[in-house]
């Protein structure tokens, strides 16, 4: 789990290769997803709330149950300083949550601003690139985590891989809605670039336990607002059986394996 991680262990080349394999399809995905038919769909395509279902059953039974033994992990390694951590990496997953809870509120109050004033259904210039600065940000911690995860072995890295690749697939749908052809002309590139850039830095740094135990917390929070904030919306036409079905059959998986 989280505090297994061996900090001495250097990832064989193999591994390195393997994983930026993954980082490029990973980035593709930014770069292709809106070719995709069912994207663009309405009412919104149950594909999407099962990737969703799929991105929110990896986090409840693949993360977060190993949040609660990384409070030790983080104990051995802060300073006495932000000691009071100890006891409180959830509030890591609860950061993640609000940040992103805060970059949608200001995507939809621009749009809003932008509709009164006639400037049409997208969000301002500036809303734009901070949601693009804060995704990239996302994106280059998903694509480290891709060598550097909280369990080892070819199987782990292949679940992550999968539920992170449907978790684009939603973010991908919810940016370009926001964003519309800004996003398609400059932001999905960058955030393509962002995964191939998270991984870079992952195969020629490894960070300490405890700092891959917070990162595994702030992605946890994101994900579950980023999921949520797609499906719960009336005005999203999203689908609670295609939703079930997606976590439980990934959360069936999960603990089979």
């Amino acid at each position: 789990m989280l505090a297994a991680i061996s900090e001495a262990t250097a990832p064989s080349t193999q591994l390195v290769v393997l994983t930026g394999l993954l980082a490029a399809g990973l980035a593709l995905i930014h770069l292709f997803a809106g070719r995709l038919r069912f994207i663009r769909s309405t009412p919104r395509h149950h594909w999407l709330s099962i990737g969703s279902g799929v991105s929110v059953a990896y986090v409840f039974v693949h993360i977060l149950p190993d949040l609660s033994k990384a409070q030790t992990t983080v104990q051995e390694h802060l300073d006495a300083e932000i000691a009071f951590l100890e006891h409180h990496v959830y509030l890591i997953a609860l950061l993640g949550l609000a940040v992103f809870y805060g970059l949608e509120r200001a995507a939809k109050v621009s749009r809003q601003r932008n509709q009164d004033s006639g400037n049409g259904d997208v969000t301002s210039p500036n809303v734009f690139w901070l949601h693009i600065a804060s995704f990239g940000a996302y994106n280059v911690l998903i694509g480290y985590l891709l060598l550097h995860r909280e369990v080892p072995g070819f199987i782990n890295l292949l679940l992550f891989a999968i539920a992170m690749a449907l978790h684009f697939v939603v973010n991908d749908y919810g940016l370009r809605e926001h964003h519309k052809k800004r996003y398609d002309h400059s932001g999905r590139w960058i955030l393509a670039a962002a995964v191939i850039a998270g991984w870079a830095i992952s195969a020629g740094t490894e960070l300490s336990q405890a700092a891959i135990a917070v990162l595994f917390a702030f992605l946890a929070g994101g994900i579950v607002l980023n999921v949520l904030k797609e499906e719960l919306p009336e005005d999203r036409d999203s689908h609670f059986w295609a939703f079930a079905a997606g976590a439980v059959g990934y959360a069936a998986l999960l603990l089979a394996l």
